[in-house]
């Protein structure tokens, strides 16, 4: 599977407008029905100190990000689409929830740098749904929000256009190194179905 030439949630509101409502009330509804949806959020958690700044990059209806703040993390959260935004907003308003690209986002500090995060989490897919030229550019955006000592924990499975090879090489031109690899949010050996990456900065 080739990478897309354009971006894959774009496309698919394009041709569905009620793509992400659907999304939305699909997430809720798997809450509702008592099913765990925390399994990335419970890892990062325990990657952090107490009261981390973390950053949700994709965040979708804030199902990550927001169970994060709601233990005491500083916590933004990121993503393309308004409504999904709007969601996280209301679902967990102990966040702070933007609209952005990752490829173009920019998240500033009061003097006008860059925050900088101690934990940056990419969960659910969020890198494969990129357009192939807006890989890199989100990965350097990511890397520069990433704290000297901070790490970006990325997760998405294979087959979905995004070789993990690639990723890698993708990471380093960035200016991220690759520091452990896994299969899982559980953290099992290193497998070929599914890439969690841990990364930090390469200075």
């Amino acid at each position: 599977m080739s990478a897309p030439e354009e971006n894959v949630w774009l496309a698919a509101v394009r041709a569905n407008p009620d793509h992400a409502q659907n999304y939305a009330q699909r997430w809720r509804k798997i809450v509702a029905e008592g099913n765990d949806i925390f399994g990335e959020a419970r890892t990062i958690d325990a990657m952090a100190e107490r009261g981390s700044r973390i950053l949700d990059a994709g965040c979708g209806t804030g199902r990550i990000g927001g169970w994060l703040a709601e233990r005491g993390h500083q916590v933004v959260g990121v993503d393309l689409d308004e409504h999904l935004i709007s969601v996280a907003r209301e679902d967990y308003p102990a966040a702070q929830w933007h609209a952005g690209n990752l490829a173009t986002f920019t998240l500033d500090d009061e003097s006008g740098a860059a925050q900088e995060f101690d934990l940056i989490v990419c969960a659910g897919n969020v890198l494969t749904f990129l357009a192939q030229g807006e890989r890199l550019p989100a990965l350097q955006r990511l890397r520069g929000h990433l704290a000297p000592a901070g790490r970006l924990v990325v997760g998405f499975g294979s087959g979905r256009g995004y070789d993990f090879a690639e990723f890698v090489a993708d990471a380093a031109q960035a200016g991220l190194e690759l520091q452990q690899r896994y299969s899982s949010w559980n953290m099992h050996r290193a497998a070929d179905d599914f890439l969690v990456a841990v990364l930090g900065r390469k200075d």
